[in-house]
């Protein structure tokens, strides 16, 4: 193992978008496993939107990331050594192990996978926390019905792309909402959506009425802003609307900006809620399966944004997320 250990820590709490300033660029010595512990060097770190409220210093579903602190991730480590009866050198194990070349740990939350069945980097995705999102958020939380019609908003992002295509495997009339062209091609061309809105190019609501003529059943958000907004205005009787992000207010210095349109839930006695996945951990096992099942046989395409950089290259590549630069999950590949 490499005598140093490379890491980012928080700095200073963001106020708006994160800046370079607001990381610490550290080196620690590289640990040795202790007894019932396993070391490993970081091959894959998983970027996700939901970083950005991990900085804040406020109430949330798990504790903020403290100053001083290695900057929460979920990652694939390959262990180098081990004091640890479940865990091998050369053996592949994703976990929270944060952003850093090297890992000390006793396994707990921690899960050995097998890369010879999917790439490393698809635990950190379709067969990760992003699938099991949009798992459960859409036939769980979404409540969805065969031959539905839903909406994605982030359509071309980690979650997004997995939602859209469950709901084709379940035979429903799927409409995505991305950015740019290219991205709307993606969706139609290659995963099998039925309509793309390009939001940067024009009227949304107006395309909303033209792709789903009979309203929407489930709208699933990770947008939020005008986006939710302007989905609320095509709410089908008894309509569900899953609230899973709302990127568009991450980086917000002014308070986040709430749906206006929200009493179209009543007029169409519909629901609005929002979820956190950790609560279906139980049941990641289920998910993990049938999500394989698909893309097994070709129903469901993983979409991957690798990064190749180190450690260091950390804080650029989470920008690309809130630029709206990847498609599919963003993960960073340390060389």
């Amino acid at each position: 193992m490499s005598a140093t250990n490379r890491q980012i820590r928080l700095a200073a709490r963001p106020v708006g978008e994160v800046r370079p300033e607001d990381w610490e660029h550290a080196t620690a010595p590289a640990e040795e496993p202790g007894e019932g512990q396993f070391a490993g060097r970081t091959r894959f770190i998983s970027l996700d939107p939901a970083m950005r409220g991990w900085l804040d210093d406020r109430p949330s579903y798990l504790p903020p990331v403290g100053l001083g602190e290695v900057m929460r991730a979920g990652s694939v480590v390959e262990v180098t050594a081990s004091n640890h009866p479940d865990y091998r050198p050369g053996d592949h194990v994703v976990g929270t192990f944060g952003v850093q070349e090297h890992v000390v740990s006793d396994g707990k939350g921690a899960l050995k996978i097998d890369v010879g069945l999917a790439p490393a980097s698809t635990y950190l995705g379709a067969l990760g926390m992003p699938g099991m999102t949009a798992y459960f958020g859409l036939l769980d939380v979404g409540a969805l019905k065969d031959g539905e019609t839903v909406v994605v908003s982030g359509a071309a992002g980690a979650v997004g792309s997995i939602v859209g295509q469950i709901a084709k495997v379940k035979g429903c009339r799927v409409v995505g909402i991305a950015g740019g062209a290219e991205k709307c091609a993606l969706l139609t061309d290659e995963l099998g959506f039925d309509a793309a809105i390009d939001y940067r190019a024009g009227d949304v609501k107006r395309a909303l009425r033209e792709q789903t003529p009979d309203g929407i059943d489930v709208y699933f958000d990770n947008v939020g802003g005008e986006i939710l907004d302007a989905a609320l205005t095509r709410l089908a009787m008894r309509a569900r609307v899953v609230i899973c992000g709302a990127i568009s207010q991450y980086n917000n210095e002014t308070p986040v900006s709430g749906p206006s349109n929200y009493l179209s839930l009543l007029v169409r006695r519909a629901r609005m809620e929002g979820f956190v996945v950790f609560d279906y951990a139980k049941r990641y096992a289920e998910a993990a399966q049938e999500i394989a099942g698909w893309i097994g046989d070709g129903r469901l395409k993983v979409k991957e944004h690798v990064v190749k950089g180190t450690v260091d290259d950390f804080p650029e590549t989470l920008q690309m997320l809130f630029r709206g630069e990847n498609v599919g999950k963003l993960v960073l590949e340390l060389s």
